[in-house]
């Protein structure tokens, strides 16, 4: 099994000449963000990630966590790691300073995340749960609530969780039935069960705040009768010291594909009198304000698929280059390393140019983020908002489908080998197959992408989005490399595709919902097919740039551009065919009941 060497050179690559960290740094609040600071930040956490998390990924797969009498305990290592994980900061990387975070951009932060998803996804998800508890609690705490809790979740000596789920209640959140009643101190007590509560219980912290869904008795029916609860598993005493259990317990976890190390909780509130809960924000908004946990945690799942794509793919190449089986198809050698066929030098390819596309988008999104929060001009607080809104399913839906795609390829090159479990492919491909269902599947990301932001404002954001692939493809096509005119029209054609998909679905928003909703998953394909040559002409672009000005690593500027013109050939020619998908509508659903018959 290869060790995970996070590829720091390509993230900052993508931080500065895809995603503008250096005018992100610019921004008020983020002036720390200095190159030196920058390179600081990632040798860290490369150097954290390779050596304490990424051994613990087989050794967390293996053992698993185990539910007894005192509750959830964890593989071992786990709390020792986690220990100094909060020690080191990482926590907080990117959380106000009020609250003793780091105050950090997020175009910086998600190179963290993705490489504590890369050295092992099971762990990072406990932190990337309660990254989104405090944006909510951020957004819709009481002051009171914020002094209690934010310090000790942004330092990680507590850690947050999001209960949605319930057995009647899946990705339907209008059938929640878990109730909050209103006591005479201003607290609530909830009653109900969650399920797939990720890190529900655990052993790493003291205490564990969990945000309910709950409705209250005076709630209209629907998603417009729910409300948000900070429920935490201790109480907290009036000197911030942790006080009684509260009736708030896991009863049960999960035994699943992959992830086996990150407990899925099954949760019961209320069983011995009622949970005690505080109310977040105004009654009846709480899918609101969870939507703010909900596309933090989008982002970052969308960023676990690439993350774990990368780890497939270093596994892959090293596999490669060690095993020798077969001939040179060109000169004949006999016993050669497999990394030298043609097909398989172009599985490699397909995974890393993938992967690369996925994270240039992943980081523009975050870049998008950090321009929100500091932006003073309200229109251009609400243009940045909706082109990153607009990114974000188009992050998680294509960075998690490319993920099961790349590990799938991971083993596959393996061949034989990559069935057998000792190797470590498998675990990859097992541990991303839970990331297209969490948090909104991918159909759930296609409708969101369609109804919420594609059609919210006529389409506008998406004609942003045109324009700036236009743009891109222009440039390419005045360069003076020829490979880079043939990208540019291998990227003109894959936007006239996508815009035509576009034009179809708006004519037919109205009176062909049937055909829309079929047609949904293959625009959303269409949309990460084309917004990621998009990103891959950007960064042949700027490597060329680069090689031009003869500055920096020529070596690492040609890998770049050979790498996107591969994705020019490979995959922005499925453009057209995912566009002619989406014009095909229902119409191959006629019937259909009779052969599913």
């Amino acid at each position: 099994m290869s060790d995970y060497r996070a590829p720091v050179q390509d993230m900052r690559f993508v931080m500065d000449e895809l995603a503008g960290l250096p005018e992100i740094a610019r921004l008020p609040g983020y002036e720390e963000a200095t190159p030196d600071m920058a390179d600081a930040i990632l040798d860290e956490a490369a150097k954290f990630t390779g050596e304490v998390l990424a051994p613990l990924n087989r050794v967390g797969d293996t053992q698993g966590c185990k539910l007894g009498p005192s509750g959830v305990t964890t593989p071992d290592g786990w709390k020792e790691a986690y220990r100094q994980f909060c020690a080191a900061g990482w926590n907080g990387i990117t959380s106000p300073a009020e609250f003793g975070g780091q105050g950090l951009p997020d175009v910086l932060g998600v190179a963290v995340k993705e490489m504590l998803c890369s050295s092992n996804m099971a762990f990072s998800l406990g932190p990337l749960l309660t990254t989104g508890a405090v944006e909510a609690l951020l957004t819709c705490a009481s002051d009171e609530l914020k002094a209690i809790y934010l310090d000790k979740m942004i330092s990680g000596e507590w850690t947050g969780t999001m209960n949605l789920t319930e057995p009647q209640a899946g990705s339907d959140l209008a059938l929640i039935r878990s109730r909050a009643e209103p006591q005479a101190d201003g607290s609530y007590r909830v009653f109900g069960q969650k399920i797939f509560i990720t890190y529900g219980d655990h052993d790493m912290t003291d205490n564990i705040v969990h945000l309910v869904l709950a409705r209250l008795p005076d709630a209209p029916a629907g998603v417009k009768g729910i409300s948000m609860f900070l429920v935490p598993k201790f109480l907290v005493n009036a000197d911030g010291s942790l006080g009684a259990r509260n009736d708030a317990h896991c009863v049960s976890i999960e035994h699943k594909l992959g992830i086996h190390a990150s407990p899925t909780c099954v949760m019961a509130y209320g069983d011995k009198g009622g949970a005690v809960g505080y109310l977040l924000g105004e009654p009846n908004r709480g899918l609101e304000y969870m939507f703010i946990m909900m596309n933090e945690a989008r982002l970052g799942v969308g960023l676990q698929g690439i993350a774990l794509g990368e780890r497939a793919y270093q596994q892959a190449l090293a596999f490669a280059r060690e095993r020798k089986q077969g001939r040179d198809a060109i000169t004949g050698e006999a016993l050669v390393s497999i990394d030298r066929h043609p097909d398989i030098r172009r599985m490699l390819l397909l995974m890393k140019a993938r992967v690369e596309a996925c994270r240039a988008m992943t980081y523009y999104t975050s870049g998008l983020l950090d321009r929100v929060h500091a932006a003073t001009d309200p229109a251009e607080q609400k243009r940045q908002l909706y082109l990153a809104e607009f990114m974000i399913p188009i992050v998680k839906g294509g960075g998690t489908e490319m993920g099961i795609e790349v590990t799938s390829l991971g083993i596959q090159i393996h061949g034989g080998m990559g069935f057998i479990e000792e190797t470590g492919a498998a675990q990859h491909w097992r541990d991303s197959r839970i990331t297209t269902i969490y948090e909104g599947t991918t159909g759930i990301q296609a409708n969101d992408l369609l109804f919420r932001k594609l059609m919210r404002d006529g389409g506008a954001t998406a004609r942003v989005v045109f324009a700036e692939i236009q743009a891109t493809a222009e440039a390419l096509a005045a360069s003076s490399r020829p490979e880079l005119q043939t990208f540019a029209r291998s990227l003109g054609s894959a936007l006239k595709a996508w815009v035509a998909a576009t034009e179809w679905l708006a004519a037919n928003a109205q009176n062909g919902y049937s055909a829309v909703l079929t047609a949904a998953v293959p625009y959303l394909h269409l949309a990460v097919t084309v917004t990621g040559g998009w990103f891959m002409g950007k960064a042949a672009l700027a490597a060329a740039g680069h090689l031009d000005a003869d500055a920096g690593d020529r070596d690492f500027y040609r890998r770049k551009i050979a790498t996107a013109c591969f994705y020019a050939d490979q995959l922005l020619p499925q453009a057209r065919a995912y566009s002619e998908t989406v014009q095909a509508g229902d119409r191959a659903l006629a019937g259909v009941d009779d052969v599913l018959n």
